[in-house]
């Protein structure tokens, strides 16, 4: 049996984990400057713009990836996304107006969108199912050094020279793995894209039109939620409408009722994810601000988490041949539920401020766990030429849960400050929300169940796309 580093495999997979720790690094490495750059800028009141342009580009990004990836295969879109990200790293790096810098993060957040997506579909082509699991570990495990070095090495560069310092060397780095994708990619992509999609026949796909309001929705919404006022409010509305009206073109029919296959699927991802970045939003302002911890405890949650995220999907993919990946699911769930726990339990004053440190590294397990699984199950769940499709669905679901559930959370927390004096109620009131998607993840965990590649199209008909236009095959 092969296995990633075998001489069949070892192109492919030196190609993948090169793009995904650069990738890694300059995620990491960039966050912590961003507010320094805002502040250099005379810009930090659009700082929530800046910090949220990103995730909602994404959302285009996934879309155009998995559309992209289904009629050409993934090494196109792949290419593009990492092209892109010299350029934007360029852009954010030559800003002289804050406005500069959120167009650079915006277009950054594209560029991400299709690497991610790319690389998904990659791995799903490139590997037999024995090796996927195990493939998607490694592009967990990439993250670690950059998720311990990243942060320090770019602030010692700010500090000896500038934030425009780190973006420029970024730049330069990232043309390795361009390089080497080029190479190493090379004939994988009509091969395995454009003809199992042309094979399949035509697959209706989302509009880039409703991808276009769903990136501005959240966008709008990550602004709104920022503050309380009548712009904001404005802002607040206006987004959520917009995703109401228009995120449902961009996921599978039946997502929001967990529809049995890559609707639940779907669904889940965003829970998860929703539930996780809203928790890793928190906990560190609660720490640097109602519990006055030092910062190197705070740097030891995100140090912590990162680690635990990898070890876990490395666990999930030697458990694949022994626990079917809707129970790791739903096990993954469960430890984030206790992670939940922790949090609101770190908020008493009697129990030390440092120990929420681990509520971050049991979420981080729990979505080690779930997060490789979802990915594999809705790769097994996607018709024939639509692992493009299924991956952008799973990319936007990711964002919008994020989205969603941060912007809810903020909404309460702020609604509880201004109602309160303590500094401590509103913390517990947005830790308590995460209950909500955490419980309805390990309820709904069995409906991502498959049956079987050869059974799962006679039990129930793939979803093969949303019910919007179709893209016509070149």
């Amino acid at each position: 049996m092969t296995g990633l580093l075998s001489r069949t495999h070892l192109a492919a997979t030196a190609s993948f984990a090169a793009v995904m720790f650069l990738s890694g690094f300059a995620a990491l490495a960039v966050m912590p400057l961003l507010p320094v750059a805002a502040r250099d800028l005379d810009g930090v009141v659009l700082y929530p713009l800046v910090a949220g342009a990103f995730v909602a580009a994404s959302l285009l990004g996934g879309v155009l990836g998995g559309t992209w990836a289904d009629r050409a295969g993934p090494r196109r879109p792949l290419m593009a996304g990492v092209a892109l990200t010299v350029v934007t790293l360029l852009v954010s790096a030559t800003s002289t107006t804050i406005w500069q810098l959120a167009l650079g993060r915006f277009a950054d957040g594209i560029a991400a969108g299709l690497v991610a997506v790319s690389i998904n579909v990659a791995i799903g082509q490139a590997y037999p199912d024995h090796l996927r699991a195990r493939a998607l570990a490694l592009m967990s495990a990439c993250w670690i050094v950059p998720s311990l070095a990243g942060p320090p090495l770019a602030g010692l560069v700010a500090a000896w020279w500038s934030w425009r310092a780190v973006f420029f060397g970024l730049a330069v780095l990232t043309l390795i793995p361009a390089a080497t994708a080029v190479l190493l990619l090379r004939g994988r992509g009509k091969e395995s894209g454009g003809e199992a999609a042309r094979a399949a026949g035509p697959v209706r796909r989302p509009a880039l039109s409703a991808a276009l309001a769903v990136s501005l929705a959240a966008a709008l919404t990550q602004y709104g939620v920022s503050a309380w006022d009548v712009r904001h409010g404005v802002c607040t509305v206006s987004g959520l409408a917009l995703l109401v009206v228009f995120a449902p073109r961009l996921l599978p029919p039946r997502t929001w009722r967990a529809g049995r296959g890559l609707p639940a699927t779907v669904l889940l991802r965003a829970l998860t994810s929703g539930a996780y970045f809203t928790l890793e939003a928190f906990v560190p302002l609660m720490l640097s601000t109602a519990r006055r911890v030092p910062g190197v405890v705070t740097g030891l949650a995100f140090t912590g988490a990162a680690l635990a995220w990898a070890g876990a999907s490395w666990l999930q993919g030697r458990l694949q041949d022994r626990v079917p990946r809707d129970r790791l699911v739903a096990v993954g769930a469960g430890v984030m539920a206790a992670a939940v726990l922790s949090a609101v339990i770190c908020v008493l004053p009697a129990v030390p401020a440092a120990t929420a440190v681990s509520s971050m590294v049991l979420a981080a397990v729990g979505m080690g766990l779930a997060t490789p699984s979802l990915t594999l199950l809705s790769l097994n769940h996607a018709p024939a030429g639509g692992q493009g499709y299924a991956s952008s669905a799973m990319q936007t679901a990711q964002n919008l849960g994020q989205t969603l559930v941060l912007a809810l959370a903020s909404a309460l927390f702020s609604a509880v400050t201004a109602a309160t004096n303590s500094q401590l109620a509103p913390f517990v009131w947005a830790f308590a929300l995460l209950v909500l998607p955490v419980t309805a993840t390990a309820r709904l965990a069995a409906r991502t169940r498959t049956a079987g590649p050869e059974r799962r199209r006679e039990s129930e008909p793939a979803v093969t796309a949303c019910p919007v236009e179709t893209v016509e095959e070149s």
